[in-house]
């Protein structure tokens, strides 16, 4: 039995989020330039989008590109940017054809106007499609994102269209980019950093981490998969107690 026969269907996560590290350090171990690793990386998006849909996962989220990302050597940004664009004008058509929706999170207006359209065109084209959700993060950290949704509630505070006693978790994070999807509840990130960079912090308060030295190049169905049971073997509390969980688990049994 292959680990995705394995997998007990009424224990998935309905939102898997994945930071995709390690395109870099895998083209300099092969004596190639870090664009070389990024072009390698889109092979595997393709393959892990295809292994959440067959799964049953409902929403994926990826972090393709980070604030902090505008930092990096010139070169290389636009390298990326161009990937981007050649990667979505050849991908569109495959996520229509798969069932696909496709969304953006982050600060959309910092990205070229060439990303922007074929983003927009693609997010148009698989609009009405009802599998996967893909939730690309792009110019994105949450340090911003929580910034931004405070700027928006005080704004809406000033203008009288809400009370300060109206805040609080629940439209806080109507404010938030994520606010039409659930949380993550497992979160994974390759190539062996055990860090979130950034990454939806007021979203992955109760997600599991996973963390794995497998660089995103070399990630594979087969390492979802593992990730995926790997969560399952685990016992999601919330704060309450082992003994809490087992007893509410045996009265709906």
């Amino acid at each position: 039995m292959n680990a995705l026969q394995s997998l007990d269907r009424e224990k998935l996560p309905k939102h898997v989020a994945i930071i995709m590290d390690g395109n870099g350090r895998w083209a300099k171990e092969r004596g190639e330039d870090r664009v070389y690793g990024h072009h390698e990386g889109v092979i595997s998006v393709r393959e892990i989008v295809n292994g959440c849909a067959e799964a049953g996962i409902q929403y994926l989220t990826l972090y393709a590109f980070s604030t902090e990302n505008w930092n990096r050597p010139q070169e290389e940004v636009n390298a990326l940017m161009e990937l981007l664009v050649n990667t979505i004008r050849k991908e569109a058509d495959e996520l229509n054809k798969n069932n696909v929706k496709m969304h953006v999170i982050g600060d959309f207006e910092t990205l070229p106007a060439i990303c922007q359209k074929e983003l927009n065109e693609a997010i148009e084209l698989t609009a009405a499609n009802t599998g996967l959700n893909l939730i690309l993060a792009l110019s994105y950290s949450s340090r911003w994102e929580i910034t931004e949704a405070t700027k928006k509630i005080a704004e809406d505070v000033a203008a009288g269209k809400l009370k300060t006693e109206d805040i609080n978790d629940t439209l806080f994070h109507q404010y938030l980019n994520t606010a039409k999807f659930p949380d993550p509840e497992l979160m994974i990130r390759t190539s062996g950093e055990h860090r979130i960079s950034n990454f939806l912090l007021y979203q992955l308060a109760y997600a599991e981490l996973y963390f794995t030295n497998v660089h995103w190049p070399e990630f594979r169905k087969q390492n979802l998969y593992e990730a995926l049971l790997n969560y399952q073997a685990r016992e999601r509390r919330f704060g309450k107690t082992s003994e809490q969980i087992q007893t509410k688990t045996a009265q709906h049994a």
